[in-house]
């Protein structure tokens, strides 16, 4: 008995759902980071929507007719992750903009001196880090957002060796800069 295969014709174009998904699901696996695992398969239905749409607009005659390359899979994935870090983060950042909301979400033990130490550090560190080469400051604010290096290489599509050497290059080049600043990380 043959497996059934989800074909899905679009004019003159028909396409494998299920190979679709798959490759989908790979790309999304390997961009996705470990704190937003729990969505992966919401984001791979939404890459996998935008390839639809792609499609049908191919198959209606608005766009050239261009085959599925890998290449093409792996930036439709990469959009829906960057769509979904973004719309995470927006959510976050309109809680904390409200400053009841930042009160009553810091720990009674800290003192509003403290509090206000770690805010110039964070807005020192966002400085320094304008400061840094592009690479350098791509594998950095990775490894800042809680990403390991294995994991930032895999984001990066670099080499680990040349991950590592840029994430702890830029530390270094970061604590110079804050100790410039007079601020101890």
């Amino acid at each position: 008995m043959r497996p059934t295969v989800n074909v899905i014709s679009t004019g003159d174009r028909d396409i494998d759902y299920s190979k679709l998904r798959e490759g989908l699901e790979r790309v999304v696996a390997r961009l996705c980071p470990s704190w937003l695992y729990s969505q992966r398969d919401d984001l791979v239905q939404a890459a996998v929507m935008r390839v639809m749409q792609i499609v049908n607009a191919d198959a209606s005659g608005r766009e050239g007719n261009r085959p599925l390359a890998p290449f093409y899979l792996y930036k439709v994935a990469h959009s829906a992750l960057v769509d979904e870090i973004r719309r995470v983060r927006r959510r976050h950042e309109a809680a904390l903009d409200d400053t009841e909301n930042v009160t009553a979400q810091t720990p009674a033990h800290l003192n509003p001196e403290r509090i206000a130490a770690s805010h110039q550090i964070g807005r020192g560190i966002q400085d320094c880090l304008t400061q840094m080469s592009r690479e350098r400051r791509l594998a950095v604010t990775l490894y800042l957002q809680g990403h390991t290096v294995p994991e930032a290489s895999r984001i990066l599509d670099w080499s680990a060796k040349r991950t590592e050497n840029l994430v702890y290059r830029g530390l270094a080049e970061l604590r110079g800069c804050l100790k410039l600043k007079g601020m101890q990380p």
